[in-house]
């Protein structure tokens, strides 16, 4: 997965240390309801997510505090309540909701690009998964 967009100067540098932090979360399988097809939504599918989170000031860094940065089990849950709570049509809407669920449950996140992919997509051929990858930034001035 490609490197989220890589954080500005003028947040990278906190008293002079920089304190930016990418966070990777891979492979994290969820069962959903999602899909264009009757069947696809009567019956659990999995779905896998691919997370990196921007972090441009982790007090972590320093402090080796939980508090200084994300935790990752939140962050999976919050994933899996995303894609769980409602049923989509289509992976750019379930990617696009995600993102936004990230960024409004994690204040210290700047930007989050998220990758969703369905391994078994019904498709007239043989793949191995079909995936939607988008990022999402927090804009200026805190908002989403």
């Amino acid at each position: 997965m490609p490197p989220v967009t890589q954080v500005t100067k003028e947040h990278e540098v906190n008293g002079g240390k920089d304190r930016s932090v990418e966070v990777v979360i891979e492979g994290l399988e969820v069962f959903a309801h999602h899909g264009l097809l009757p069947g696809e939504k009567e019956s659990r599918q999995v779905f896998r997510f691919d997370l990196r989170l921007i972090l441009a000031d982790c007090p972590a860094v320093d402090s080796d505090d939980i508090g200084g940065t994300v935790d990752y089990a939140k962050v999976a849950a919050c994933v899996t309540g995303a894609a769980t709570a409602h049923s989509f049509d289509l992976l750019e809407r379930l990617a696009s909701v995600t993102a936004e669920a990230v960024l409004a449950d994690f204040p210290r996140v700047e930007a989050v690009s998220v990758r969703v992919a369905k391994p078994a997509a019904p498709m007239p051929c043989r793949v191995s998964e079909v995936a939607v990858l988008l990022e999402r930034r927090r804009q200026r001035g805190g908002g989403l």
